[in-house]
């Protein structure tokens, strides 16, 4: 490596005299790399420099009002990750308490922040997330009162407004011990069955709500409550208390139920997982549109392993095989089999995955497997039946397939570019001349287009028929 190169050990050599010189004059005109600056000095110092200047960067930060706009959130989300790293690193180890004071004040700046800023890539968030995640790893050398951490964590989650402290019950579970989150729980429930104060109306009037202040009050709670409740629950492994928040119907739910039978798993009662998630797949077989099927899948799947179910199991992989062309189902199904047995199965899959009528699907799963040849001859066989429009597969297959399978390529690159041209999609113009250039690059290594149009012959017909469209050949012809 040169000795020119900008990196850590070639800094060193510079001295600190010259890194320090260096440094004032980076930071110049810059706060927040001044305020930086600052912090690493009072590091240098010890944990009780650091914490009071951290509490001193909260305070501005809790007061700004002044919207951030994209240019400039990439800075305060790295001044964020700044302070976390300074308690994470200087305070954390030698003060637990303090580390976890400092970070529920972080914490609470997140409604602060939120408002000032467009946070949909969740970069806030993912900051707050990493300090309750540190909280979670201080947890067990907190020494503090459990009941008024308990006490603090209802007040907590009752007032989230952007789900800053979503799993912070489970990150705290070792500091409040049995007596706190039994103190959480009765808490709770006092808390969701009293009368709405005026404050909670509040935050419901004047949003325009098709219920009443009241009714939007009472339903925040439970819905509060049914969520700390289940984290009280699986904290303290008492699987009944997490079902409990839920009825008969609602254990059917898509969603509900593999969560449920999971924890049945864990706890080792697997015949009661079992018996839910069957209920939840057979509600889910009779609805058009099963979103949560693979996952209900999944844990039905383990069910029956855990059972010993083995023939149970096969039939069950295979039949979601043929039904989905899951390689994940496929390769379980094929592990159940016998040597030898199973690459005679094998076979069987791939020959079914070449008649699949989802033909796109079909594709995706042979270039997947991988299966290169047999993809390649399903694209020429059903060449007619390319579905255009299904340009992520058939980009991805075709790239796969050049090399070794160029006519295949440049069918499914032609399917794309048709479906571009025949529905005037402008904004794909730029693929469709790509994709015109690799079937050019291809024709050279391609002897027999099976019946295909020649690349000239195709290129013509389309310039016949799409001629009219410049904004595409604009792209094509220099």
């Amino acid at each position: 490596m040169s000795k020119k190169t900008l990196n850590q050990a070639n800094l060193e050599k510079l001295g600190a005299k010259k890194l320090a010189a260096l440094v004032m004059e980076l930071v110049q005109g810059s706060a927040a790399l001044q305020r930086r600056a600052r912090m690493e000095i009072s590091a240098a110092q010890g944990p009780r420099e650091v914490a009071p200047n951290l509490r001193k960067r909260f305070a501005p930060l809790r007061r700004a009002s002044g919207f951030v706009d994209w240019r400039k959130q990439r800075a305060l989300v790295k001044d964020l990750e700044g302070l976390l790293g300074m308690i994470e690193t200087t305070i954390a180890p030698d003060d637990p308490n303090d580390a976890f004071e400092l970070l529920w004040s972080f914490l609470q700046l997140a409604p602060s922040v939120h408002e000032r800023m467009d946070d949909s890539n969740g970069a806030v968030g993912g900051v707050m997330s990493e300090a309750v995640r540190l909280i979670a790893k201080i947890s067990p050398r907190i020494s503090k009162d459990p009941f008024a951490l308990a006490e603090r964590v209802l007040d907590a989650v009752a007032d989230a407004g952007y789900g800053e402290f979503d799993e912070i019950i489970p990150a705290m579970a070792e500091a409040l011990g049995h007596d706190g989150l039994e103190h959480l729980k009765r808490i709770t429930q006092t808390w969701a069955d009293a009368p709405p104060t005026e404050q909670e109306f509040e935050r419901y009037r004047g949003y325009g709500l098709m219920s009443s202040p009241e009714d939007s009050v009472r339903r925040n709670k439970q819905s509060t409550r049914s969520i700390i409740l289940a984290d009280v629950a699986d904290a303290q492994g008492d699987v009944d208390a997490y079902m409990a928040r839920y009825s008969e119907e609602q254990l059917t739910n898509g969603t509900i139920a593999p969560d449920v039978a999971r924890r049945l798993l864990e706890a080792g009662r697997v015949d009661e997982a079992f018996e839910i998630v069957t209920r939840a797949c057979a509600a889910e077989d009779g609805k058009p549109f099963r979103m949560f099927h693979y996952v209900l899948g999944e844990v039905y799947e383990e069910c029956l392993e855990r059972q010993g179910k083995t023939d149970v199991l096969k039939a069950h992989l295979w039949k979601t095989f043929e039904q989905t062309l899951s390689a994940t189902s496929l390769r379980k199904y094929l592990k159940l089999l016998p040597d030898f047995d199973d690459i005679e199965a094998e076979e069987a899959a791939l020959d079914f995955a070449e008649t699949y009528p989802h033909l796109e699907a079909a594709i995706s799963f042979l270039v997947d497997w991988p299966s290169h040849e047999r993809a390649a001859r399903v694209v020429v066989a059903r060449a007619e039946d390319l579905n255009g429009d299904s340009y992520h597969t058939l980009s991805k297959a075709a790239d796969a397939l050049e090399a070794e399978h160029p006519l295949a390529a440049t069918l499914m690159r032609r399917a794309m570019v048709v479906d571009t041209l025949t529905g005037g999609k402008s904004t794909r113009y730029r693929h469709a001349a790509r994709h015109l250039a690799e079937c050019q690059a291809s024709d050279a290594a391609i002897e027999d287009y099976a019946g295909n149009p020649s690349q000239t012959q195709f290129f013509a017909v389309l310039k016949q028929e799409h001629g009219r469209k410049h904004g595409c050949w604009r792209l094509v012809e220099p």
